[in-house]
């Protein structure tokens, strides 16, 4: 009777534990049922507001007024590289439509003034994304003008005061460079292309190749790309519906007002000297990013004008 009582329950517990078995099965099974409906839901939503595609590359392509040859299927090659990555790299567009909104204004006038194409203004996107980015190289501002070039065309450049960070005044050396080469290359695409790689390495590869133009040049990568990538740029922020973006004027970057204070003796202490306009040490150097330093030396004398944003656009400060 034990034996058979011992079988008995051995049994029991077999088909309980099969019970258990089946029944966890029966739930993964579930699961995995319900996961599979999800995600196919989530694939089906994706791909109903979200479609990749290839661009279709405007017919009149042309940097500043530079006709594209677009029979010749190589060119259109890296045409079409240059608008997909700056197309589906939406972030970085969406941020580049926001400061444009905010720097063009400045920009703009100081280049009809100069008789300089208005695409160029997207050549300071290319260089910078409109910021005021140091390259490995040395290479500084808005317009990513070198230290000797800064100071061959009259800027102020030390480490007290560097005015290739003021963009008005970057702009304006900016323009002066452009209109020299223009000067010697007749071609705006090259005169960009210089900009890029310097003229001697542009005066270098025309005299090796013996070509006259930038379309048939041979460069190297990031010179090869530049006045593509500087048109892809033009036309996705000239045309940002057309290219899938949409943005409110509410969401763009706006200059803050200034009215502008004349200094013509040494700061001992900007921190103090902001304060008397009820604004910080911070709020000073974002609107003037050209001074460096914590103070200002001038023992020259020399006059200097500093921007001061208009009352009641920041918060008070102490």
């Amino acid at each position: 009777m034990k034996i058979i009582k011992n079988i008995l329950m051995l049994l029991g517990v077999v088909f309980v534990a099969g019970t258990l078995i089946f029944a966890v099965q029966s739930t993964d099974a579930v699961s995995v049922s319900n996961n599979t409906v999800v995600n196919d839901s989530v694939q089906k939503n994706v791909a109903k507001s979200y479609k990749i595609s290839s661009i279709d590359i405007p017919e009149n392509l042309n940097f500043a007024g530079e006709v594209v040859p677009q029979e010749d299927p190589e060119i259109m090659e890296r045409v079409d590289r240059e608008f997909l990555v700056n197309t589906y790299w939406q972030s970085n567009a969406l941020l580049l439509m926001k400061r444009a909104h905010k720097f063009f204004p400045i920009i703009e006038p100081i280049l009809a003034k100069n008789g300089i194409p208005d695409d160029f203004k997207y050549l300071a996107v290319a260089e910078s994304g409109l910021t005021n980015v140091v390259s490995p190289a040395g290479a500084t501002g808005f317009w990513q003008i070198m230290r000797e070039t800064g100071r061959e065309y009259g800027l102020e450049v030390n480490s007290n005061v560097d005015e290739r960070y003021h963009l008005e005044k970057s702009t304006e050396v900016a323009c002066k460079y452009l209109n020299k080469w223009k000067e010697k290359y007749g071609s705006w695409a090259l005169t960009a292309a210089s900009y890029n790689a310097g003229p001697g390495a542009i005066n270098k590869y025309m005299g090796i190749q013996q070509v006259d133009n930038y379309w048939d040049l041979l460069l190297g990568d990031e010179t090869g790309r530049y006045v593509f990538r500087i048109m892809a740029i033009k036309e996705i922020l000239a045309n940002p519906e057309k290219y899938g973006f949409h943005i409110e004027k509410e969401d763009m970057y706006e200059a803050v007002p200034t009215f502008t204070v004349e200094i013509d003796k040494p700061v001992s202490d900007f921190a103090d000297f902001a304060q008397q306009y009820e604004i910080n040490y911070k709020i000073l150097k974002r609107h003037n990013p050209w001074l460096r330093e914590p103070h200002l030396n001038n023992g020259s004398g020399k006059k200097y004008t500093v921007e001061i944003p208009n009352k009641g656009y920041y918060r008070e400060t102490k």
